[in-house]
């Protein structure tokens, strides 16, 4: 009873933290908006894009929707667990009646929150400024797919958070997230890429999470391999976390 107390108290904590964050909810929130008007500011809405079907407004409010998602729970978990871990607040907590999971717990609701918020204002942003027209199970189809898919990352976001301490973690958080960002398509079609390299998006990821919603615009179901890519991907991401977080504890 205690820890489920502690674990309460430690996710209002998260919360309030996350969102008293400015500059995080502003690279999380209103950033990938920004990125959207951008990209898809002055795009013809209706030339479709090859291989896709889907025209550029659509494709990119999915991707960066999806982009939003990752910044929130990537960023925000990676940095602030290793902070946390040098700092000494992860063994203080080992002295408490919190469980383990209790602190990932906390620190995957914590982002989660602000990573609902991005996903909706990109879509509000698409619809009143490029006339993005869905209908109403799509919109609500979208935002549960993309917000579920984003515990994936949420997961690597613990996993590097204890891979790394201090100023270590920033550059491999980086790469790892400009990298993921990028080969997954989210900032541009992976249908621009030379072929060698779309043969590699296919297996990343973030690829297979942006391919989510887009299956949802297009009315149809996700495709298997995807599904498959994700949870292969969530396993791989829960399993490194689990695993580094017994190795920092025994290093305590």
């Amino acid at each position: 009873m205690l820890s489920v107390f502690a674990s309460r108290g430690l996710i209002k904590l998260e919360l309030t933290r996350a969102l008293r964050n400015r500059k995080f909810l502003f690279f999380s929130v209103l950033y990938p908006s920004l990125l959207f008007l951008l990209i898809a500011g002055s795009a013809d809405s209706t030339t479709k894009i090859d291989g896709t079907g889907l025209t550029l407004p659509t494709y990119m409010m999915v991707s960066m929707a999806s982009f939003g998602a990752l910044t929130a729970v990537l960023m925000g978990n990676s940095e602030r667990i290793a902070k946390e871990r040098e700092g000494g607040w992860v063994r203080q907590l080992r002295l408490t009646t919190l469980p383990g999971h209790g602190y990932v717990l906390a620190k995957t609701a914590g982002s989660a929150v602000v990573s609902l918020p991005s996903i909706v204002v990109v879509f509000v942003v698409a619809a009143a400024v490029k006339d993005v027209r869905l209908d109403a199970w799509q919109w609500l189809a979208l935002t549960g797919a993309i917000w579920a898919g984003s515990l994936v990352f949420a997961a690597l976001g613990v996993a590097l958070g204890y891979l790394a301490s201090g100023d270590a973690v920033r550059p491999i958080t980086m790469i790892t997230y400009f990298g993921l960002s990028i080969l997954g398509g989210l900032w541009m079609p992976t249908t621009s890429f030379p072929g060698w390299l779309q043969d590699i998006a296919e297996w990343v990821p973030t690829h297979a999470y942006a391919a989510l919603g887009q299956a949802i615009e297009q009315s149809q179901a996700p495709h298997a391999k995807d599904l498959a890519v994700l949870v292969v991907s969530f396993a791989l991401f829960t399993g490194g976390a689990a695993w580094l977080y017994r190795k920092d504890t025994l290093k305590a």
